[in-house]
């Protein structure tokens, strides 16, 4: 599995509750919402590395981890001066949230080149298909290994092609970018569709029809009573996703579909952080609001001092 299906089914085949009924319950969703801003499990406890990370990146979450309290204050305060676009002294939702994107596209920036000298083999700048082919299939050395792999090479090079957008056969960052996180292109999501529809239209007849949108759990089900989701999921594809009341989905409907939720991950955490310690319920926060609370934001669990990564020249 190459390293871009892996992340197109982390993002997509996201699970729901299971409840403790011993009913089979469990819901995969391919609603798409973007890339996360961080990659550890965000939970609603005080364990605030999810936090962290979303809002430092996870390089300089891991550096404020080992500052005392009274440095981790300073340098956060630091970081409040640039966040404070319009220097009115307090800390609005939208501009939490233009930081916290910032941040989002530095970490999906950093996994790139992370993974970019794997495949840029003769280090020119640039990514071809022959080169990605090469380092992602090379292992493949029988004719059998080859057509057992064809279509996903199909489907790798289709993305390939679509994220090279002036055509020279090439990739460069925001091109290879476009091609591992489709999701987030405009001009990449016809692609993603159509992998999509690829992968749950299972009688390969073009379209998705009601048991291949709920999936198996349909045929799991048996003599059971059906989940309250699955009812609900019943009358939704009726009622919503079959938008020409054919009984099954298009491209267009599936598209409609899988890119139908307005979730927004930096939206969600700038609200999260602006209610975890808007004291006064204004909305907004005061640089004393976020001090005060400067372990949602930052962290800070050591107070040995002499470990202390002093690596920044701005602080």
């Amino acid at each position: 599995m190459t390293m871009k299906t892996m992340l197109v089914l982390l993002m997509c085949l996201l699970l729901c509750v299971v409840r403790g009924d011993g009913k089979p319950t469990e819901k995969k969703s391919h609603v798409i919402h973007g890339v996360p801003l961080s990659e550890r499990e965000h939970n609603d406890d005080e364990n605030y590395d999810y936090d962290h990370e979303a809002f430092l990146g996870d390089e300089e979450a891991e550096t404020f981890d080992k500052l005392p309290p009274h440095e981790s204050k300073r340098r956060l305060g630091i970081i409040l001066e640039k966040i404070d676009v319009n220097s009115d002294d307090v800390i609005s939702e939208e501009e939490l949230k233009l930081w916290l994107k910032s941040n989002q596209k530095k970490l999906i920036s950093g996994k790139v080149d992370e993974r970019w000298s794997e495949f840029d083999s003769n280090k020119d700048g640039l990514i071809s298909w022959s080169e990605y082919k090469k380092a992602t299939y090379g292992y493949l050395v029988s004719p059998q290994e080859e057509e057992d792999h064809k279509h996903m090479i199909f489907r790798d090079e289709r993305r390939f092609r679509t994220a090279d957008r002036n055509g020279d056969s090439v990739a460069d960052k925001e091109e290879f970018t476009a091609f591992l996180y489709a999701e987030d292109y405009e001009h990449m999501r016809d692609v993603v569709v159509q992998e999509m529809m690829e992968d749950v239209d299972r009688n390969k007849d073009g379209f998705i029809d009601m048991d291949e949108y709920l999936g198996d759990i349909n045929s799991e089900m048996g003599s059971e009573e059906e989940p309250d989701w699955l009812v609900a999921d019943r009358k939704l594809f009726v009622e919503v996703r079959d938008q020409n009341k054919d009984g099954k989905m298009d491209l267009a409907e599936t598209k409609e579909w899988i890119f139908s939720s307005d979730y927004d991950y930096a939206e969600v955490e700038a609200k999260h952080l602006v209610n975890e310690t808007d004291t006064n319920q204004d909305g907004k926060l005061t640089r004393k609001e976020v001090l005060d609370n400067y372990q949602v934001f930052v962290g800070s669990h050591v107070t040995d001092f002499g470990r202390t990564l002093l690596k920044h020249d701005e602080f």
